[in-house]
Formats: C-alpha cells, structure tokens, sequence
C-alpha cells in the first residue's frame, strides 16, 4: 500500500468515526427536547368530577423542585438562617409557560383558560421555637401551621402576570391569609427570563396574634410590655427573580424577596425592641418537569 492509500485510508476511517460521534452527540442533545413530549405515566379517570370544572382527562405538566434561602429566623427577626423550599405545581399540559415566583405557593390549576388558571394552594408554615433564639425568649413556642385555600392567576399580557391567594390556617394560627402579587417577565436572550414586581399580604387577627402578640405571662417571662396584635394590612413589598431554562424539563433560578411589615405586626414590641420591619429574603432553587396523562 502506498503512502497515498494509506493517507486516504485513514481520512476515511476518521471521517467514519467523526460521523459516528457526531450522531451520537446529536442523539444525547435530542433526548431532553424529545423527553417533555412524552408522558411520564397515566392515571385512571377519577370516579366522578368536579361540578363546575373542566374534566380533569388529558395531559398534565407537573413542576417539582428543591430550592435553598437566606431568610429572616423568624418573621420580624433581625438575623437570618439558611431553609431548604420545595417547589411544587401542576397545570394543563401544553398551556402558556409556567412563570413561578418564590412566593407561591404549591398550587394545582385545575381551572386551566387560555391567560386565566386557579385552584387549590398550600403553604408550610414552620414552627416557631422560643428556646433556638434569644429573642424569643419567654414568649412560648408557636406550633407549625398548613395553610389551606385557594388561588387565582391571570395574565392580561405575556409579560404580566396577576396572582392572588387566599388560605386559611390550621395549627399554629386559625387566621386568613391573603396574598396579591404582580409580576413583569422580561426575557433578556434565549431561556434566560428576567421577572419583577410588587407585593402586598394582608393577615387576620388569628394569623397574626400567635407571632406578634405579647399576653401578661408573656411579658412577665420575656421582659416586653403586652401587646394585642389585631389583623390588617401585614406587609408589602419588592420581589425580582432571574431564570435560566436549561432545557424544556431543568430549568434553575436566583432571587431576592424585600417585605416591610405593617400595621401591627411592624409594632409589636417583638419587632420594635429585639427584631425589625425590614425583611429580606435571597434564595436559589432548580426544578424539573415531566408530563403524566389522565385518562
């Protein structure tokens, strides 16, 4: 063989190989974009539907995720500790892109219209123990609350998004809880989306008097005057989050939260003496999505 064949030989078993790789490579760049088009699993049709609802049969996209925060040690602290938060929301299959902010909470939009969702909503609310901080001292542990209610999500543009919720305690406090929050979602370049907005929280007696209200035990053993903390208007605030979609199932974000308390929260001696009315919150999170298909 000469030095010509043997040249020829070896372009072409490298032509081969490159050709073989490059297939490859295109084959594990495909498999995430393929994957949200298939469906996870399938459920059975429920035995019986909602009145009023749309029938809960067809294709689901379920968002689930894990996230990390810097956030006040409890609501009116002055020092902060670092949370793991769950990520967790369903909507139709094949619906306007989910937009999340770090505020909602987990949600199931089971009313699924065009730029109008809603349904139920839940939120964790940890318990708040007077032995792990120093300014909690003598005021009694507050045990861990569920929150239980609902939602409303609307979008009169793209890149606006209107979102209420209203959940009612259980354990910890019996109060109301209302949420309002708008969100303005600019994407900067391809999968990297930009979201900002106001915030506003209004809180019952009953889901306010457990964190910030000071009985006469109370006072004698922590040392502040009583208070009686009545329900209002609780707090507002500033949210902004950034996003990065790194493909149609990961997608990972960043943000920060800023909340002033009002009312009587932002007067309790707890807040005014040992705390403060300012509260920030910065956080990371990552989440996936997969379909499932009722049928």
């Amino acid at each position: 063989m000469t030095h010509l064949d043997e040249a020829a030989h070896r372009l072409t078993a490298n032509v081969r190989r490159t050709t073989a790789l490059l297939a490859a490579l295109g084959t594990i760049t495909a498999i995430p974009q393929s994957a949200s088009a298939q469906t996870a699993f399938t459920l059975p049709a429920p035995p019986f539907e909602l009145p009023m609802l749309p029938s809960p049969s067809g294709n689901w996209t379920v968002m689930v995720g894990i996230g990390g925060e810097y956030t006040p040690d409890f609501v009116g602290s002055k020092n902060g500790r670092f949370l793991p938060i769950p990520i967790f929301t369903i909507r139709r299959a094949g619906s306007i892109d989910q937009f999340r902010g770090p505020r909602d909470s987990a949600s199931i939009a089971l009313l699924d219209v065009g730029n109008f969702r809603a349904g139920p909503a839940f939120k964790y609310v940890s318990s708040r123990k007077s032995d792990k901080y120093a300014e909690l001292t003598g005021l009694g542990d507050v045990k861990a609350a569920y929150e239980l209610g609902g939602f409303v999500e609307y979008y009169p543009v793209d890149w606006l998004r209107l979102r209420s919720e209203l959940r009612q305690g259980f354990g910890g406090h019996t109060g109301a809880v209302a949420d309002v929050s708008a969100d303005v979602i600019v994407p900067l370049i391809q999968r990297l989306t930009i979201s900002a907005g106001p915030r506003f929280t209004w809180k019952s007696t009953k889901a306010t008097a457990p964190y910030f209200g000071v009985d006469a035990v109370q006072a004698l053993a922590s040392g502040l005057p009583m208070y009686d903390a009545r329900g209002g208007a609780h707090s507002v605030g500033f949210g902004s989050q950034i996003s990065y979609r790194i493909n149609p199932q990961w997608e990972v974000h960043a943000y920060v939260e800023y909340e002033k308390l009002l009312g009587d929260a932002a007067d309790s001696p707890l807040v005014k003496q040992r705390g403060s009315s300012n509260q920030t919150t910065v956080g990371l999170g990552a989440s996936y999505s997969f379909d499932f298909r009722i049928r």
